[in-house]
């Protein structure tokens, strides 16, 4: 008997679907599909850089040719006048304006005195004598002698009559009279205050006691010594170095009152000294003086800018009417030749330099090449006259031909 056969679970109960999967599966194309897009891509950016190509070599196209011109220096020279009593510009009598401008200024300064001299002074004042002694006057010869109560001997200056006194209620009042005295020497010790005197000269008679004097204010003068005194070289000093300072500070100001655009010659400033004048005269015992100057100017200017349009001018008159210059070349320098105040007017020898050229006619040149190849136009503009060097710059670089439109090619001159 056939044993049984046992089941397995999976006999029991079917197996179950695999679970699908969530991972996307990549899109397959055909390969025919794909070479398609690609070739259709690359069509279409063919055809962009053709187009773009053709723009460039048709609409947007450009030549820009730079052209050196063969320059030489032309050098002037002439004589040109500056002249106050015109007002414009005059090529054919190579006249240009000029302008006369002034002021006046002083200066002042005080200086010292250099001299030195010993110089001696007796003190001198006034006393009031007295006669108390009779109703008599009392005459006093000239050097009448007057010793102080300090023993300093003064002189009377004059001779001198000292009314007698008077008598009222019994009683004898003093003449007096104010005299001028001076010291017997001279010096410092003199200069004494208020003091009483005696006479010398009445010592030993009855009015020694009774003529005498006082003083009620010091004695003054008195003086032995060094003193300081102006001569005539600090006189001469001061007036030289106020004129000096003076011209120059004058100068100044006249060149402050004008522009830049403006010349102003040191030749044709005239300066002329009004006044010159000090407080002290030669052999004045002063310490110090004071000295003033007064100086008026007069200058002659004229306008840079109408020198250098005369030069223009005149430049315009050497050269032929195909030549041109180059203005940023241009040079004029002046040498004073001569100067007049009185007529107001200066010569001028003037240095004329300046670049010229043969002009290049840009419309016909850009017409000769409309159409022609780069190469050609190259060696054509190369080989005309006067020119020293051409450089051509198309755009885009691989240009061929010089644009037949001729907005689209630009001449350039250049002098580097």
């Amino acid at each position: 008997m056939t044993p049984p056969v046992s089941k397995k679970i999976l006999d029991i109960f079917p197996p179950k679907p695999p679970a699908v999967s969530r991972k996307k599966e990549p899109l397959i194309i055909p390969r025919g599909k794909k070479n398609k897009k690609i070739s259709a891509l690359i069509a279409v950016i063919v055809l962009i850089l053709i187009t773009a190509g053709v723009l460039c070599q048709f609409v947007f196209a450009r030549v820009e040719i730079i052209i050196w011109p063969e320059t030489e220096v032309l050098n002037l020279e002439e004589k040109v006048t500056a002249d106050s009593k015109i007002s414009q510009l005059n090529v054919s009598e190579k006249v240009i304006p000029g302008e006369n401008i002034e002021e006046e200024k002083e200066l002042w300064q005080e200086f010292p005195s250099s001299g030195k001299i010993q110089k001696e002074a007796k003190a001198k004042g006034q006393i009031q004598v007295y006669n108390a002694y009779s109703t008599s006057p009392q005459i006093l010869i000239v050097n009448t002698r007057f010793i102080s109560d300090a023993g300093k001997l003064f002189r009377s200056v004059k001779k001198e009559t000292i009314p007698g006194g008077k008598y009222e209620k019994g009683k004898l009042v003093p003449g007096t009279l104010d005299i001028q005295v001076v010291a017997a020497e001279a010096g410092e010790d003199y200069n004494i205050g208020p003091s009483t005197f005696s006479l010398p000269g009445l010592t030993g008679t009855e009015r020694y006691y009774s003529v005498y004097g006082k003083s009620f204010s010091q004695m003054t003068d008195g003086f032995k010594g060094e003193v300081l005194q102006v001569t005539q070289g600090d006189l001469q000093i001061a007036k030289s170095i106020l004129i000096d300072n003076l011209k120059k500070e004058s100068k100044n100001s006249l060149l402050a009152k004008i522009s830049e655009d403006f010349v102003l010659l040191d030749e044709a400033i005239s300066q002329e000294v009004l006044e010159a004048t000090g407080t002290a005269e030669t052999g004045a015992e002063v310490n110090s003086f004071v000295y003033r100057v007064k100086i008026k100017s007069k200058g002659l200017i004229f306008r840079k800018e109408d020198l250098d349009n005369l030069a223009e001018e005149l430049i315009g008159l050497k050269i032929t009417e195909t030549q041109k210059i180059q203005p940023e070349t241009l040079k004029v320098n002046f040498v004073l030749g001569s100067i007049n105040m009185n007529l107001g007017q200066i010569i001028l020898n003037l240095e004329i330099s300046v670049k010229i050229y043969s002009d290049i006619d840009a419309v016909s040149t850009e017409k000769l090449i409309l159409g022609k190849s780069i190469k050609e136009t190259q060696i054509l503009l190369e080989n005309q006259p006067k020119v020293t060097r051409v450089e051509i710059k198309p755009w885009p670089f691989w240009l061929k031909n010089i644009p037949g439109d001729i907005e689209k090619t630009g001449i350039n001159l250049s002098f580097d």
